[in-house]
């Protein structure tokens, strides 16, 4: 797991490397105009004014801030079979998301606990929900919990769509985006500036709320009547009891009771796991692929401000991937730009095994004069197991194979003074591990507060920025990764923030031996492999 880690804190160094490299000199006029000059420039349609109406609207900042809790209840009518059953929605700060279906012999859960997001379905199915499918849960709890408050802090962009009709009304349209970049469109009456309408996909399945007969309650307007489309269903709401701050355990948003196991010897799991993964570092050796890397950039408002794609090949050299580009957005280089790339290639293989000499040769003397090894940069397992904390084991499937599945989060109690345990005090997620195979095969994370690099000087990685990652079983032999992405939001120099989403994929696995590192390692005696992609 720590491995994991170590790859994704060095993948979120490389993207602040490359949007911290196109931060320019602004004006000095600029960098100290108030911030509340922006707000001259507010018109009838611009999205901070309609969320603002709408804050008043609902209740006012100061009401809606109080909101800890909130629980809906009612009866629940599906068109057109008239069958009835119950609804339930609960959420509680900062991130907590509970929605409950029951119809007949239709059962449906979905909810978000802070680090995972899962479902339960008719069938007595309750899984852990991956991908975008996690994440369309993760940002609607953070939609609802937000309020429309407190934008800036709670990563959400917003962007004005344009006029709309809802039932025959006219509409004003926002699209909200989650840090993540997932959409979802609100639509606001004109006229009560609350909303009556929600659009976007959760769990997989695309959604409409329309909401109707607002009712005041502890200052807050709340709707109670919901129409729900999901998928081609349709579901009348009557809400009967409403609540605001009132209890709600942190029990209603976990995995349930009966679909727990017992965690085994966590210690010695995790001993197993980093024993392996030292082997598997040198067995990673014998291997070459490519390696796709999809790079978007967000404006302010969530749009698209740019996208680059690059092609990588790839070894391993002493733990390192030594990666060459292949294309640029698609396109082979020219043979200068290659040649260019080779060079760097070349490069980068003589400073690790510099490095690498240099290791050693320390080591040796470490050994010699009878000092430890300095864990700063790769700190033992027992690092993980005090400063996080592990709940909701389950056992599941992935990928095919049986993995226990936990979430983990930070431990309070826990005094961080390196560099990296600061860094793993700060994630909160879910991981996968595939006990027979001692290896871990997918990692979920997310920073539960800004981490400050050189106090903030040099950046500040923002609360929220999150990564996955995947491995797969090569060959039955090596674990060798097959998925990141991450959701970077970042302020650089103190400056400028950029909002950066990434994916890669790892494909094309071959087996090769590596004869000499004179010139840029190429596989030999190709043994292809196959691997899954997410």
């Amino acid at each position: 797991m720590r491995r994991l880690t170590h790859a994704a804190i060095r993948r979120i160094i490389l993207l602040l490397a490359r949007v911290s490299g196109r931060v320019t000199v602004l004006p000095a006029a600029f960098l100290f105009a108030p911030v509340f000059f922006l707000s001259a420039t507010l018109h009838a349609q611009d999205p901070l004014k309609i969320a603002d109406q709408y804050v008043k609207a609902s209740g006012g900042s100061k009401v809606l801030s109080k909101i800890q809790t909130m629980t809906l209840e009612g009866t629940i009518t599906s068109a057109p079979d008239g069958k009835q059953g119950t609804y339930t929605f609960n959420t509680k700060l900062p991130n907590r998301y509970y929605s409950e279906l029951v119809v007949g012999d239709k059962l449906l859960i979905e909810a978000y606990n802070g680090k995972s997001a899962w479902h339960q379905t008719s069938s007595g199915e309750i899984a852990t929900l991956l991908g975008q499918e996690g994440q369309q849960l993760e940002a609607a709890s953070l939609f609802y919990n937000s309020r429309l408050l407190n934008l800036k802090k709670n990563k959400l962009a917003l962007a004005f769509v344009g006029h709309a009709q809802v039932r025959g009304k006219d509409a004003l349209q926002v699209e909200v985006t989650s840090p993540a970049g997932l959409k979802r469109q609100v639509y606001f009456d004109p006229q009560t500036h609350l909303i009556v309408e929600e659009a976007g996909a959760t769990g997989g399945v695309d959604e409409q709320i329309f909401y109707d007969d607002y009712r005041q309650l502890d200052g807050v307007q709340m709707p109670h009547k919901l129409e729900l489309h999901r998928a081609s269903d349709v579901y009348a709401i009557d809400i009967t009891h409403a609540a605001i701050n009132g209890t709600v355990g942190e029990r209603v948003f976990d995995f349930p009771k009966k679909s727990q196991v017992q965690l085994p010897d966590l210690k010695a799991l995790f001993k197993e796991i980093d024993e392996n993964q030292k082997a598997i570092d040198k067995l990673k050796e014998n291997y070459a692929g490519t390696r796709v890397e999809e790079q978007t950039e967000f404006e302010k408002d969530g749009k698209v401000k740019k996208t680059e794609l690059n092609e990588y090949t790839f070894f391993y050299l002493n733990g390192d991937e030594v990666s060459t580009l292949v294309k640029k957005d698609g396109k082979p280089l020219s043979d200068e730009e290659q040649k260019k790339e080779n060079e760097k290639t070349q490069k980068e293989i003589a400073e690790i095994q510099k490095r690498e000499t240099k290791k050693e040769a320390k080591e040796e003397k470490d050994k010699e004069e009878g000092r430890k090894e300095n864990d700063d940069e790769d700190p033992g397992i027992e690092v993980f197991l005090r400063a996080c904390q592990f709940v909701n084991p389950r056992r599941e499937r992935f990928r095919g194979q049986d993995v226990l599945v936990f979430d983990f989060e930070p431990n309070p109690e826990f005094q961080a003074h390196k560099m990296v345990e600061k860094v793993i005090q700060k994630l909160a997620g879910v991981i996968w591990i595939d006990e027979k195979a001692h290896d871990v095969a997918r990692l979920e994370a997310y920073f539960v507060g800004d981490f400050k690099v050189a106090g903030g000087m040099l950046a500040n990685l923002q609360k929220g920025t999150s990564f996955i990652f995947e491995q797969a079983y090569i060959n039955n032999e090596v674990w060798l990764p097959t998925y990141e992405e991450a959701h970077v939001g970042v302020r650089v120099f103190l400056v400028k923030g950029f909002k950066v989403n990434a994916t890669t994929r790892y494909s094309d696995y071959k087996k090769f031996n590596v004869e000499t590192l004179s010139t840029v390692a190429k596989p030999k005696d190709p043994e292809p492999s196959s691997t899954e992609k997410p």
